[in-house]
């Protein structure tokens, strides 16, 4: 197949050539792999995937048991059940009201694997034994 240069306002001969020939499958041939927004954005989600599943499963199976006291056994610990209005702070004062109440709370928090203070109404709690 032959092809006519026409110069003019019809574009200038480096233009025709890369539309005709050789050039054109040499261009498609040496393209690179573009992703776009969206692309990139499933490529993330698809490869976060078995990162995800992973911490999740760290997280969820590392299920928070009661923590071992100094060689003490279940016969040692008092359970209370809470009541409507109590907080770890009056249990504390209750349960040894000669110690200080942070002491005492930071103990029974050990004790039943809690991550902060707050308590509901019947709750069982685990309580330190007392001397």
């Amino acid at each position: 197949m032959s092809a006519v240069l026409v110069a003019g306002s019809y574009g200038s001969y480096a233009e025709s050539s890369t539309t005709f020939g050789g050039a054109r499958e040499s261009a498609v041939g040496r393209s690179r792999l573009r992703l776009t927004r969206r692309g990139r954005a499933v490529f993330t989600a698809l490869a976060a995937i078995p990162i995800v599943l992973l911490v999740a499963s760290l997280v969820l199976g590392s299920g928070g048991a009661v923590a071992e006291v100094d060689g003490a056994t279940g016969a040692n610990l008092a359970y209370l059940t809470v009541a409507d209005g109590e907080s770890l702070w009056s249990i504390a004062e209750s349960l040894a009201p000669q110690a200080d109440p942070r002491d005492v709370i930071d103990e029974i928090m050990r004790l039943n694997g809690l991550d902060d203070s707050v308590v509901q109404p019947g709750q069982r709690l685990a309580l330190p034994a007392q001397p």
